[in-house]
């Protein structure tokens, strides 16, 4: 079989197919109005343009800003499709639903009813608010996915705690929310130390668990750069994905017509949930080495001698023996890591989706504290954020749990009393809603159904909430499962660029952008921000708050601005257009934002593999490179060569020991649940090891789950693999 490259003329020709498709003319306008990219947490867009990052490099734009604009660039669906039952519906896959077409007008499905019924506007703002005021506001819950802009954000959580809850999440509690508990117990901050341009002036940089050739392509853009200037690029995953060994960027002539650029200079493929030992390994090499910054460890840190004891304790044989790694093979990064000037480790949800997730952050931190890489320019910590405003509306409080500083800023400067009940994170909204004791639930985009673990439980949980509220531009599966016995209000809404006014958004590099609006392209939808303020003035008492005082989003941005730390720039952009990146988060100086001024080096005791005699592999959920989170745009992932979804991959000694050949049909089971008839293809992975895709593996995900982040272990399931027949 020929070797396989990510990017390249395939990935052209597709993009050019997608433009045709969706129009040319459509097309165009929509990548170049001053709008933020609606995919990844990369960003791009705004104020400099359509395709222009704020590097003001041109231009910045990758297939799945592409795909994200196809589905919004849709006509309406038709009336007639919901002459149809759900249980028609629930006929299509993923892929089909999304093509339908865009939401255009309010849609209610009664309590048992297996159908969907257009309403007005008026009557659907009636209905919401009719049940929100029934029912006690400590049985809701409020959630928003990374889509939403921080304005609507704003106002979503601040409705949820003036109507009474503080159960308000968003979708980090499945992504990156260990990411911000392991950096802040470290170094004091739960965000990216670093900006784009410092990727432009570092010699190394490690990619952890992420697999950015599919999920985040214009940072191969990047990675190409360290190549190119002599660097190294260190990739750590248990599948060796070829768009990390080879990559031709489109944006680069050269690198397209030499048949791709090399990526990973060196590549390290630990097996599942052994990522802890794995950088213990890279550590022990760092102090055999005598690598460490004692001058940096000495003056910026605490911690360390603990560190220094557990790394020395443990064996290289443990070590080879849990990871399945070669010691020379660590020893090998920990000399690349020893001699490099300026280093970034950037990581993905291969290290925060596991039961250890935040211990696994910790060990990044202290991999990175080791040799003083945080605290000083081209060099830091870059968690690689999913959806493109997901940080932002977690910055402006959409989480449970607001800082003591923004509660009394809030309080002092709106005039109002917040609640002190502590809120639930996402999966504990769900387990109350089990049990029977969530009433109402308002869900801002997203599909939180296709994201949560064990699917069946998820929908029965969800068909337990007796009033969903769904705010939405297409349908998704959400929509469907989990609604069988209970209510649910669809409302269509806008795409970031449809948008009446301007909103923001916040890439993963703490970066603000502005973006303009404007397209029109539906007749009957409406902005986030409209329909939660029409919905919280009817909810909430004028006399506690008047939410008509945020009738524009440029006074909400005033508020933001007076209320949140760090983001006081944004009182103005709007009419500055000026973009920026949020105050002290990026650190180019070791001035570490914990008690002690100092980074925490934190040590863990390393356990061993959880495996079960029943369960005898480890198995990831994995998304495809035709996929953008739960959505799906395409059934085949290109770059692993899998023609359809249901496809479990393998190694090829594994199938061997079983007697498979590739195409032979199998089934997964775990303690949780089991798929049936998926398709073998042989894959570079560890012996023992598995993939398939997510959402449709969630069936075999438990509700196991990180103590402190309350992060699923989505890549850690134990399951077994039985031929058929």
């Amino acid at each position: 079989m020929s070797e396989v490259i990510g990017g390249g003329s395939k990935k052209v020709l597709y993009t050019l197919a997608t433009v045709r498709r969706i129009g040319l003319l459509n097309s165009a306008k929509a990548l170049k109005a001053r709008n933020a990219c609606k995919a990844c947490g990369l960003g791009m867009g705004g104020q400099l343009g359509g395709m222009t990052n704020e590097k003001r490099e041109y231009p910045s734009v990758c297939n799945k800003s592409i795909q994200a604009q196809s589905t919004d660039i849709q006509p309406p669906i038709p009336r007639e499709i919901f002459d149809h039952s759900i249980a028609e519906l629930k006929q299509l896959s993923p892929r089909e639903l999304e093509h339908l077409g865009r939401l255009n007008f309010p849609l209610f499905k009664a309590k048992d009813s297996d159908h969907f019924s257009p309403l007005s506007w008026e009557d659907a703002y009636t209905l919401a608010a009719e049940r929100f005021a029934a029912s006690a506001p400590e049985k809701s819950f409020f959630y928003s996915s990374g889509r939403s802009s921080n304005e609507a954000g704003f106002l979503l959580q601040l409705f949820a705690r003036l109507y009474g809850t503080n159960n308000v999440n968003n979708c980090s509690y499945y992504c990156h929310q260990a990411t911000g508990e392991g950096l802040k117990s470290t170094i004091g901050t739960g965000t990216s130390t670093v900006e784009l341009e410092d990727l432009a002036h570092c010699d190394l940089l490690f990619v952890i668990g992420a697999n950015p050739a599919s999920n985040h392509p214009r940072l191969v853009h990047q990675l190409k750069g360290i190549r190119d200037r002599g660097g190294d690029v260190v990739v750590i995953n248990p599948a060796r994905e070829p768009g990390l060994v080879k990559f031709a960027v489109p944006k680069s002539p050269s690198s397209m017509l030499s048949g791709g650029t090399e990526i990973a200079s060196y590549y390290l493929q630990p097996n599942i949930a052994s990522d802890l030992w794995a950088m213990k390994g890279i550590a022990k090499g760092i102090l055999e080495l005598g690598a460490e910054n004692r001058g940096f460890i000495e003056s910026h840190t605490h911690g360390f001698e603990a560190l220094r004891k557990d790394i020395e304790s443990i064996t290289w044989s443990d070590i080879e023996a849990h990871t399945q790694l070669k010691r020379e093979d660590i020893e090998a990064v920990s000399r690349v890591y020893a001699e490099a000037e300026n280093v970034v480790f950037a990581w993905g949800m291969g290290i925060t989706h596991h039961l250890t997730g935040t211990e696994n952050v910790e060990y990044i931190a202290n991999l990175a504290l080791l040799r003083g890489m945080v605290g000083k320019k081209a060099s830091g910590l870059l968690p690689l954020r999913g959806h493109s405003n997901v940080q932002g509306v977690g910055t402006i409080g959409v989480k449970p749990v607001l800082a003591g500083e923004v509660i009394t800023a809030l309080e002092e400067h709106l005039k109002v009393t917040l609640p002190e009940a502590k809120g639930m994170d996402t999966m504990a909204c769900l387990e109350a809603a089990d049990s029977g004791d969530i009433d109402n639930a308002l869900i801002m985009g997203g599909n939180l159904y296709s994201a949560t673990p064990d699917s069946q439980w998820a929908g029965q949980a969800l068909d337990r909430v007796r009033f969903k509220l769904f705010m939405t531009t297409t349908l998704n599966q959400g929509h469907l499962y989990g609604n069988d016995h209970s209510e649910s209000l669809i409302l269509p809404v806008t795409a970031r660029d449809e948008e009446f006014e301007p909103t923001t958004q916040e890439s993963m590099f703490n970066y603000v952008r502005l973006s303009d609006g404007g397209i029109k392209r539906l007749d009957n939808v409406r902005p986030e921000s409209q329909i939660l303020a029409a919905l919280a003035g009817r909810l909430v008492d004028r006399a506690v708050f008047d939410f008509a005082t945020f009738a524009s989003h440029s006074s909400i941005r005033k508020a933001i601005a007076a209320c949140i730390p760090g983001m006081e720039d944004l009182k103005d952009i709007e009419v500055a257009k000026k973009e920026f990146h949020i105050r002290r988060r990026i650190m180019h100086t070791p001035e570490f934002k914990t008690a002690s001024g100092r980074a925490h080096f934190i040590t863990h005791q390393t356990r061993g593999a959880d495996q079960k005699a029943d369960f005898p592999f480890k198995l990831m959920t994995v998304r495809s490179e035709g996929q953008f989170n739960s959505i799906i745009y395409e059934e085949s992932d290109s770059y692993r060569s899998v023609e359809q979804r249901s496809t479990v991959l393998m190694s090829a000694g594994d199938m061997t020991a079983l007697s498979l050949k590739e195409g032979d049909r199998v089934s997964l089971k775990s303690e949780s649940g089991a798929m049936h008839n998926l398709a073998v293809k042989t894959f570079d992975l560890p012996p023992g090891n598995l993939m398939t895709y997510y959402p449709e593996a969630n069936v075999l995900v438990g509700r196991d789950r990180d103590p402190r982040s309350k992060t699923p272990a989505f890549k850690s399931i134990s399951v077994a693999l039985i031929a058929a027949n």
